[in-house]
Order: C-alpha cells, then sequence, then structure tokens
C-alpha cells in the first residue's frame, strides 16, 4: 500500500506568490506533492496531519554555510582536531540540526577547519539513507590564493616554517592561472556541486581585509571558464565594489555578501541575472550599530567593523532598494552557531527587507541557486514533499524562523527543535 499524508493548513505559503493561502490542503504519495490546493480529497488510507494552526511552507534553505565546526567561540581551534571530529563528524551534527530547524537544504561554501571532501562523504550517507540530515550542494574546498582570506595559515604568519606546513594542506590553495584551472578540475572530479572562489579579503581573517583583490582576473577567469566548460557554477566571496563588477564582467554566476556594493553595480548584477546571496548576520553588530557587541567579537573583526561599519550600512541600503536576485545564506562563522539559521531572517526583517521576500529568497530563489527548482523550493504537485511548519507570526515576529514546529523532508516527518537562544531573546 503506498504510503499517504494529507496534511492541513491553517495558512500556506507557496514559496511562489507574496500572500498566505487559507485552508488548503497536500496530499503527499510516497516522497512527492501528489496533489495540492483548497479542495484536496483525502484517501481512506492516508495518515492525517493536522497544521490547521499553522503557517505551512517549503522546507527552507540555507544557501551560505559552513558546516564544518562545533562552536564559533572556538572555530580557530578545531583547526587542530582530528579529521573524523572537526570535519566528518561535525557537519553530520550540523546538517541534522539544521534539519530540525525547517531547513531540509544546506549549501556547504567551502570548509573553515577541512581541507577534505569530508562533505561529499556526509552528503553521499544521507542520500543512501544511513543517517537523517538536511540535503546537501557543496563547494566541498574553496579555490583560493596564499595569504587570501582563504589561506587559514595566517595565524603562522610569524612562523613561516609552520605556516608552510599549514599552507601546504590546503590543496586548493595557489597561484597563476594552470594551477587554478586544475584546482577546479579536481573540484568537480571529487564530487563538489559547483565552485566558490576567494576573490578579496575578507572580516575574519587577521592579516588582509575586504577591499584587496586576491586573484588577478586572468586567474579569476581561468576558473570560471573552465567551470564553464565542465557544466558547474562559479559563485565568489566578494565585497568590494570594484571588485564586485570585475567578476560580474568575466561571467561569474553569482556572488556571496556583496556587502560594500554601490546601486550602479547592483543595477549591473540585476539586468546580467546574477544572484547575491548578501549574509546580513555577520555584520549586524555594525549595520545597526552596536559597539558593545562588536567588542564580543575577535580583536580582527571588531576593527575592521568599525572601519567599514558606514559602508556596510550603505551596502545594506543598496541591496535593500535593489531588484537583484537575492539568496538567502547566513555565514554563521564568527557569530552565532553555524546551525541557526533563523538568525537571518531577524537581520533581514531589521533591515525592512520584508518577510515574504525573505521567505522567497530562502525558498524558491535559493532552490534555484542550488540547481534545484525543478525538486524542491516551491510547494507544487510534483515536487518532493519538503515542507515545513510555523506556528508564530512570520510577518511580525523576527524570531519566527528559530521555532520551527514540524519538518517533513522527501515526505518523511522529522522531529523539530527550537532555538535555545529563544530562551534568553
Amino acid at each position: 500500500m503506498e504510503d499517504m499524508k494529507y496534511i492541513i493548513c491553517g495558512k500556506l505559503y507557496d514559496g511562489i506568490e507574496p500572500e498566505f493561502k487559507e485552508n488548503w490542503k497536500i496530499l503527499v504519495k510516497g516522497d512527492t506533492i501528489a496533489e495540492i490546493g483548497p479542495n484536496v480529497e483525502k484517501p481512506e488510507s492516508a495518515q492525517v496531519i493536522d497544521l490547521s494552526d499553522a503557517t505551512v511552507m517549503p522546507g527552507l534553505i540555507d544557501a551560505h554555510m559552513h558546516m564544518d565546526y562545533w562552536d564559533w567561540h572556538t572555530i580557530r581551534q578545531e583547526v587542530y582536531d582530528t579529521s573524523e571530529y572537526a570535519k566528518c563528524l561535525s557537519i553530520l551534527h550540523t546538517s541534522q540540526k539544521s534539519l530540525s530547524r525547517g531547513f531540509t537544504t544546506i549549501r556547504h561554501m567551502g570548509g573553515i577547519t577541512s581541507n577534505s571532501f569530508a562533505v561529499v562523504d556526509v552528503k553521499r550517507a544521507i542520500e543512501k539513507g544511513y543517517f537523517p540530515g538536511a540535503r546537501i550542494v557543496c563547494a566541498s574546498r574553496f579555490i583560493c590564493a596564499a595569504g587570501s582570506h582563504g589561506d587559514l595559515s595566517q595565524g603562522f604568519s610569524k612562523n613561516p616554517e609552520m605556516g608552510e606546513i599549514a599552507q601546504g594542506l590546503r590543496k586548493s590553495l595557489g597561484s597563476g592561472k594552470d594551477f587554478f584551472v586544475n584546482a577546479v578540475r579536481e573540484e568537480i572530479k571529487y564530487g563538489s556541486d559547483f565552485i566558490k572562489i576567494m576573490a578579496t579579503g575578507g572580516f575574519f581573517t587577521p592579516n588582509d581585509n575586504p577591499s584587496q583583490k586576491q586573484l588577478n582576473d586572468e586567474e579569476a577567469k581561468a576558473i570560471i571558464d573552465t567551470a564553464h566548460e565542465w557544466g558547474k557554477q562559479v559563485t565568489a566571496h566578494v565585497y568590494s565594489d570594484g571588485h564586485i563588477r570585475r567578476l560580474a564582467e568575466l561571467g561569474i554566476d553569482g556572488m556571496e555578501h556583496c556587502s560594500l556594493i554601490h546601486e550602479d553595480t547592483a543595477q549591473l548584477l540585476a539586468d546580467k541575472d546574477i544572484y547575491v546571496v548578501p549574509t546580513f548576520c555577520p555584520y549586524e553588530e555594525a549595520v545597526h550599530y552596536d559597539p558593545e557587541l562588536i567588542k564580543t567579537k575577535q580583536p580582527e573583526y571588531r576593527i575592521k567593523l568599525e572601519y567599514y561599519k558606514d559602508a556596510l550600512q550603505a551596502g545594506r541600503e543598496v541591496i535593500k532598494n535593489s531588484n537583484m536576485r537575492l539568496g538567502f545564506g547566513t555565514d554563521m562563522v564568527a557569530t552565532h552557531i553555524n546551525y541557526e539559521s533563523g538568525y537571518e531572517y531577524k537581520a533581514w526583517m531589521d533591515s525592512g527587507m520584508g518577510g515574504f521576500r525573505a521567505l522567497h529568497a530562502a525558498t524558491q530563489v535559493n532552490a534555484g541557486i542550488c540547481q534545484l527548482e525543478d525538486k524542491i523550493g516551491t510547494l507544487e504537485k510534483g515536487k518532493l514533499a519538503d515542507i515545513s511548519g510555523w506556528k508564530r507570526d512570520l510577518l511580525n515576529d523576527p524570531y519566527a524562523l528559530m521555532d520551527c514546529a514540524f519538518v517533513m523532508k522527501e515526505g518523511v516527518q522529522y522531529d523539530t527543535e527550537p532555538s535555545p537562544d529563544l530562551k534568553e531573546l
């Protein structure tokens, strides 16, 4: 007998229209949405799931996550843990915690503590059903240059001997067109779904800054062209306006952060349909200026947040007022635990982005960014039954996505877990 579930929805957001539909029903057969609408009849053998007191919507997607650490307070020390503990186990833990919070798909943007393809192993184990967990889309290792934001041996900059050893462990770190062409091929060979590059410096690393260009044009173009030849997309860690524009002209598919973007460049990205995952969370203390919270950050991070705060505030306004294709992603390596993705919703709401715009980004837009739009991201007949339910006021409560009431992935219901931080808020 075919497994069927009949879900009664109080309100429903389908990921398409910016509205809540009242009293709709969803019939799930196996792993797929078989019927959806206000007049779906219940088969006699179907299990009834009553969510009449909840808002039902697609399973959410976090499009910028680093899964391979346990706690942002100790992330620098976790580099020295064993591969099994710091990589595979933490990745699996993050995937399971994300699922329990209503995020059925997560996009891994390269390892922070990991130089390996552990995320591919975890992804395959989840796909084979050995473990429950959120679906994983991944760039296993980001591609970067020496001394760049992706070079975690920066911590050994005063000890070249140790620095060379640590740098040598990151096989996707190098220089020159030929190196980067081969690096792309290796990432694809070993299972990466897309390519991630470190195009500029960043906030979290100690010896660079967000305005630095860290791949030259020949190197960046070689990466983009090679990935496209192999049928893969490329996205970039990038902040400053000139570098964003340069990558757009080189033919990149998407970009992460773009926090210092200007209005004319935002329009260029919109015209070229280049997606942006703006990752608001890491800069909230600067955008909504709070000097006391900034003091809790690592010294180099704190200094850069203070220095760039005016530019971050201006960039946030540009992003808010743009018509760019915006995805929803967190990048929480220096603030909050990585699977507490609901914090990003608060950041969007506090920035005046609006609930439906954030929900659209976390569903249909992100499904397209993950190249899974034919399977997930919207509640439609024939799509996979990735479904979440929420009992808080999604349009007025900025903490709403930190308290998931129901989650289903591919027709299987899983236990939910609210963020423990809600007790402190």
